[in-house]
């Protein structure tokens, strides 16, 4: 069994110096690795990620991360990724990499997904160049991700790890008008030809914890704001089954 934390949306600024790292104080003891689903900082600068990053700096257990919308605002997403590689976050966008704990392998594939919407309501390649881009870069992070995914073929667990969501349940309390900016049926349509046992996203503050991608891969919006706590642990066995609980401010609580 491996205990993945994980928490998206902590949209750090550069007055959240000594506010992120007591929610985290005991999240070593809890889990075996840190999952980070993008949204980290309010504007994308490498201040602010700075801020964020180095309040996890204490933490031993592995950290990996996907960038979100906010991450790249500042029009400078590499720099983001540097500061958090610097502080040994790891970052993912259309690779993998892969945590052993005691024996088993988990791999983690990550990207920060996109837009689009969803069967039925979604978005198509076609008319303007506008609209092409925007649905062409969906449909690129997505072929990535499934590439991730099936690249991990001497793994004993495997996790997508996004920003954006790939079903629409986990969106459930959005409005309904802004599910296309909110993700893409085309991600669990990625997830579920290359396999996966766990998928964790953020971007929906007002979206439901849990749901399912159409072949039965569990879902979880980890957005801060959703869980209520600092981050979430994830007990995977590899059965498939989970256990899930928060912890708010060191404090853990059981949500069901």
């Amino acid at each position: 069994m491996i205990r993945i934390a994980a928490v998206g949306d902590v949209h750090a600024g550069l007055d959240s110096r000594g506010r992120v790292a007591p929610g985290f104080a005991d999240v070593d003891e809890r889990a075996d690795l840190l999952l980070l689903a993008g949204d980290l900082t309010r504007c994308g600068t490498p201040e602010e990620t700075a801020v964020f990053a180095d309040e996890l700096a204490g933490l031993s257990i592995p950290k990996l991360a996907v960038l979100g919308n906010h991450d790249h605002h500042d029009g400078r997403p590499e720099a983001v990724a540097a500061v958090l590689v610097e502080r040994e976050i790891l970052v993912l966008e259309g690779n993998a990499a892969v945590v052993e704990v005691r024996g088993t392998r988990l791999g983690i594939a990550g990207v920060k997904g996109f837009g689009g919407g969803f069967a039925g309501a979604s978005g198509s390649a076609f008319g303007e160049a506008e609209m092409k881009a925007f649905m062409h870069h969906t449909m690129d992070v997505c072929d990535r991700l499934e590439d991730a995914l099936a690249g991990l073929d001497d793994v004993d667990l495997r996790v997508a790890l996004l920003h954006y969501s790939p079903i629409p349940e986990t969106l459930w309390g959005e409005r309904l008008e802004i599910y296309p900016f909110l993700g893409s049926y085309l991600l669990a349509e990625a997830v579920d030809r290359a396999g996966a046992h766990l998928v964790f996203h953020g971007h929906a503050h007002a979206g439901t914890e849990r749901g399912e991608t159409p072949g039965g891969v569990p879902v979880r919006n980890v957005a801060q704001p959703v869980l209520g706590a600092a981050y979430g642990v994830y007990a995977l066995p590899t059965d498939g089954s989970l256990a899930f609980h928060a912890a708010a401010a060191g404090v853990p609580r059981h949500i069901g």
